[in-house]
Order: structure tokens, then sequence, then C-alpha cells
């Protein structure tokens, strides 16, 4: 199929979920697009940015990104990976000495910098304790987007106190492991994450409208959380109580964390940006002699490091760096080709890329948990690859 048909079928299939989205309340407001061989072909704000104030959403209004600054930290370690200032086969000691939690044996392994980035570093994140209880409660370790104040170094020592679910390597957990990164990337530089953030990943490719502060003339949607009848704004700090099937956790959030300056800049969810701006983020991660890097990062990020059978995003999905990848699209049940990396974000996000469609698709929503594990961004994606049909 040629790219121009492509793009004026995704057109309306995608406007058409949004439209029924939007009307039934599922999603206050998003922004989705779509690029196919390194051309965008789609994009449209829907809804609203603030529905109190009227405020429609526009293309480049700002979100909290939360786990989508996953990827973006990602890339930036590999970057300075390149350049020699880190090697991800190094223990995570090399850079941060106090970093030596132990197993429940006493036990103290080593952990390296690709233990991090795959998550398989036996941490976890304080959301996944059952009804807030447990040693990453008892400790106070901030998850990276809550209201608990501390620095980057004290709640790594915090956590470094906490034993570890398992022997690195051997098992996987979805954790902190991105905000242990960041510790390190700030050591190995001597900069704060956020200016490594900036010239490695930001400024070389113009993403003025991502990073971990926002200016004074902010474009920040309102986030909203699902209530009945219709999604409400989300106070600050917000508890989200989980189910069963996330083990009772509660999610904690402070969505004006943002702007409190005093903040740790989390590598694993502390930024906020646009659809726009992490679009171009994929795509400069799809080619080779970028302003990132010489490399195509793509293909290092969305390796299956972590194997499908812990079913990382559900059954199928191994995980890479940055993103799940997919390695079984028939248990997965799902169209995307293997191969596909994708993840999302506790505010509301989804994005993937899947390397055999040269298909990159950012999804952007101001309402949790919605347009991150909802019916909302399964429904995109099944309108995109009925039109590749």
């Amino acid at each position: 199929m040629k790219v121009s048909c492509f793009s004026a079928n995704v057109g309306q299939a995608i406007n058409k979920v949004n439209q029924y989205a939007i009307d039934k309340k599922h999603i206050v407001g998003s922004v989705v697009m779509v690029a196919k061989e390194g051309q965008i072909i789609y994009q449209q704000a829907s809804g609203y940015a603030d529905k109190e104030q009227k405020s429609t959403m526009q293309v480049d209004s700002q979100f909290l990104l939360s786990s989508v600054t996953k990827p973006i930290v990602s890339a930036a370690a590999l970057c300075l990976a390149e350049k020699g200032l880190l090697k991800l086969d190094s223990p995570v000691t090399d850079y941060l000495p106090y970093f030596t939690p132990k197993l429940e044996n006493g036990q103290q392994p080593v952990i390296t910098l690709h233990h991090l980035l795959t998550h398989s570093a036996g941490l976890k994140y304080r959301f996944c304790e059952p009804h807030g209880e447990g040693i990453y409660n008892t400790l106070q370790i901030s998850d990276g987007f809550d209201q608990i104040a501390t620095d980057l170094d004290e709640n790594l020592h915090r956590l470094s106190k906490a034993p570890l679910l398992f022997a690195p390597g051997t098992n996987w957990c979805y954790s902190l492991a991105l905000d242990v990164l960041g510790g390190v990337l700030t050591a190995v530089t001597q900069q704060p994450l956020e200016e490594i953030i900036k010239t490695t990943i930001t400024i070389p490719l113009n993403m003025a409208k991502t990073g971990f502060t926002i200016p004074d003339n902010n474009q920040l949607v309102t986030h909203y959380y699902n209530a009945l009848p219709e999604p409400l704004p989300m106070p600050s700090p917000y508890f989200m109580q989980l189910d069963e099937s996330s083990n009772n956790g509660i999610v904690s959030y402070d969505p004006k964390r943002i702007f409190n300056h005093k903040a740790y800049h989390s590598g694993g969810a502390g930024m906020v940006g646009t659809a726009p701006d992490f679009m171009q983020f994929l795509l400069s991660l799809t080619s080779i002699n970028t302003d990132l890097s010489n490399n195509k990062l793509m293909d290092t990020m969305a390796k299956c490091y972590i194997s499908s059978e812990y079913g990382t995003k559900g059954p199928g999905w191994g995980f890479g760096y940055g993103g799940a990848v997919l390695d079984d699209p028939i248990l997965a049940q799902t169209p995307q080709s293997k191969g596909t990396i994708q993840w999302g974000g506790v505010y509301g996000h989804n994005w993937f890329y899947d390397p055999q469609q040269e298909l990159a698709v950012v999804i952007l929503t101001n309402t949790a948990i919605e347009g991150m594990l909802g019916h909302y961004p399964v429904k995109i994606r099944d309108a995109i690859y009925h039109c590749l049909a």
C-alpha cells in the first residue's frame, strides 16, 4: 500500500476512535501521531487539555511523560557508552560505590548497567507493594513521580537498603532501575541529569519542549484520572488503588512535582514533553549517522534481552532497552510484527515502533490510566493495522 493511500485511510480510522473515546468519556484529550517509513502521516489533537477551562488540546501541548522518560534516558546511556564514557557490562558500583543492595540471604551480587536497562537488577517500584505495605513504603522510597521530598542520592541510598527480589539477571521486574541509571550518568559526567539529556538528546534533536523542568509559559495539560461517569482532574497528591491483577498496589501521583525545583530528576519518570518531540526522538533511533549516534540505536534498544517467558507486557513480550519487545505476536494477540518495541506512561501514554512495517506511533493522553492500559490505545493500534491489511 502506498504511503499516501495509507495516510488517508488511517486518518479516518483514528479520528473515529478519538471521537468515540471522547464522546463516551473514556479520555479527556489526546495527541496521536503516526509515522510510516520515517514520514509523519498523521498528527491530531482531540478533546480538551483542560475540560473545566474549555481549553482544547493542541498538537504541541505538554504532558507529564512519566515512563516515556525511560527510552530517552536509555538512549542517552547508549550515546555515552558509544563515546567510551561508560560500559554497559560494568558494575553499578564502578560509578556509584554506595549502591550495594543485597539479597535476602545477605549476599551482595554484582548489578551491571545492562541489568538496570533491562529491569533485571532485582529492584522494583514502591507501587508494586500490595496495599502500600512493604519495605519500599517503610523506607519511604520515591517512585520518581510522587510527593516524597528527597534528593536523588538520598533516594538511592534508601533503595540500596531494600533487599533485592532476585539475583541480577535471573528474573525481570519493572523497577526504579532507570532512576539508578540516571544517578550513574550524573556520576560519570559530573552534570545534572537535566543537562546530560539536553546535550545528548533534546538539543541535538531540537526537542525544545521536552525536559525535566517547565518554563513559566508552560502549556502543560491538566491530568485526569478515570472515574464514573467521567474522568476527574487529578489532585496533588493523588493515590490510585490498583486491582488484583496489579498486586493491589497504590500508585502515588503528584502532578505538581514538575514545578518543584527541588524534586530530583527521575530518569524513569521525571520528564515533561510533547508528542512531536517524542516522535522526533523515536524516528531518530531508526537511522544511522544521526545527530544522536553513528549507529542505528533502535537495533540495540529493540533486542529481546529478556525472554518473553517473563511476559513483561503480557504473554509474548520480552524486554529490550526502554521498552517491551514483541517476541510472539500470536501469543500476544496483537497485529504488530515480531520485534516491535512498545511501552507507555502511567499518566496515560502509549508508544510503539514496528521495525518490519517501519511504523512509529505515539499516543499521549491526559487520562490515567486509560491512555496507557485501557481500550483506547488498543483501538488506535487496531485501527492502524486494519488500514495496513
